[in-house]
C-alpha cells in the first residue's frame, strides 16, 4: 500500500487533520470510485475538491500530498494514502463492516482490482479521446506541465518512477497530435479482452466474486461507466456485463455516481456529433 512517509509530504497541514479527508474531483473515475465505497460503508467525511480541468492537480499544495498528481487522496488522521485501490483496502481493514471484500477471496479481489489498475491509461486514453474537449486540451497551462515535471517530490522517500509514466501521457494527450487513432485501437482491444473473461463470469454469477457485491464491482461499474460514455458499445460486445452493470446502476449509491453535469452531458454530445460529421468517432476508429 502507499501510505507516504512524513517527509514525502511537503503540504504540512494534513498532518494535523483528523477524521477522514478526502481530495478528489467530480468527473475523476478513481474519486468515483471511492466515493461509492465510502457510501455503501456509511463512513463519513469531509470533501476537499480538486478541479482537474484546471490543472490543479499540478498545483504545489496538491503535489505536497501526491507527488504523482493523481486522484483521488485520503487523509486518515493526518496520514495520507494515495492510490485509488490501494486507498481501498485500507479503509476495508480500517472500517471493516459492512464487508466489501468478501471473507476468503482476499488475494482474488486485490488481484482483479490490479487488473482494473492496469487499464488505467487505456482508459484515459479511450475518455480523452470522445469525451474531453480535444481543441481546448486538458491541461490548459503548460506552465503547469513544466512545474510538475520539475517538481522534486518523493513517494516513500525516493524519486517516483510511476512519474516519468504520467508526464509521457500528459505530453501526449497535450501534443499537437493529440491521442492517436492506434492509441485508441490497441485501448480498445485491452478493454474488450478484460471485460471478455468478465462476461463470460456473469453469465451465471449476479457479482464478479464472491457472490455478493465488492470493490470489484464497485471499480468495474465506473470503468464501463466511463468507456461506454465515449462510446463503447457495452450492450453489444458484453451483454452479461451490460445486464450486470443496469442492475448496479438502479442502486442510489452508484447512479448518483455517473449521471453527468448538464454542461459535461452537452460538451460530449457536441463533440462526438462533430467527431461523427468528421469521421472519426468511436465506431470510425475501432470498427464494428
Amino acid at each position: 500500500m502507499v501510505q507516504l512517509l512524513d517527509s514525502d509530504i511537503t503540504t504540512r497541514e494534513v498532518l494535523e487533520w483528523h477524521g477522514v479527508h478526502l481530495f478528489h474531483c467530480q468527473v475523476s473515475s478513481c474519486s468515483q470510485k471511492l466515493r461509492i465505497f465510502l457510501a455503501l460503508k456509511g463512513i463519513d467525511w469531509e470533501s476537499h475538491p480538486i478541479e482537474l480541468r484546471t490543472g490543479e492537480n499540478f498545483q504545489p499544495y496538491f503535489l505536497g500530498i501526491n507527488p504523482r498528481a493523481l486522484l483521488p487522496v485520503l487523509v486518515h488522521n493526518g496520514d495520507v494514502h494515495i492510490e485509488s485501490n490501494d486507498i481501498i483496502e485500507y479503509l476495508e481493514a480500517t472500517f471493516p463492516e459492512p464487508p466489501l471484500i468478501p471473507a476468503g477471496f482476499e488475494h482474488k479481489v486485490h488481484d482483479l482490482l490490479q487488473m482494473e489498475n492496469d487499464l488505467h491509461l487505456d482508459l484515459r486514453t479511450i475518455t480523452f479521446r470522445f469525451v474531453f474537449v480535444e481543441d481546448e486540451g486538458f491541461v490548459k497551462d503548460r506552465k503547469l506541465l513544466d512545474q510538475y515535471k520539475t517538481d522534486n517530490g518523493r513517494v516513500n522517500g525516493v524519486p517516483d518512477s510511476r512519474k516519468s509514466v504520467e508526464i509521457a501521457f500528459w505530453e501526449q494527450a497535450n501534443s499537437e497530435e493529440g491521442i492517436t487513432d492506434e492509441s485508441v485501437i490497441a485501448a480498445v482491444a485491452n478493454f474488450r479482452a478484460a471485460l471478455f473473461e468478465l462476461d463470460e463470469k456473469l453469465a451465471s454469477d449476479k457479482y464478479i466474486v464472491g457472490g455478493q457485491l465488492s470493490v470489484v464491482d464497485i471499480a468495474w461499474f465506473i470503468y464501463c461507466s466511463h468507456i461506454e460514455f465515449a462510446g463503447y458499445p457495452l450492450t453489444d460486445w458484453h451483454p452479461n456485463v451490460s445486464r450486470w452493470y443496469t442492475r448496479l446502476k438502479a442502486k442510489e449509491e452508484f447512479a448518483r455516481e455517473v449521471s453527468p453535469a448538464p454542461q459535461l452531458l452537452h460538451e460530449v454530445h457536441h463533440l462526438q456529433a462533430r467527431q461523427a460529421e468528421e469521421e472519426r468517432s468511436f465506431r470510425d476508429i475501432v470498427g464494428e
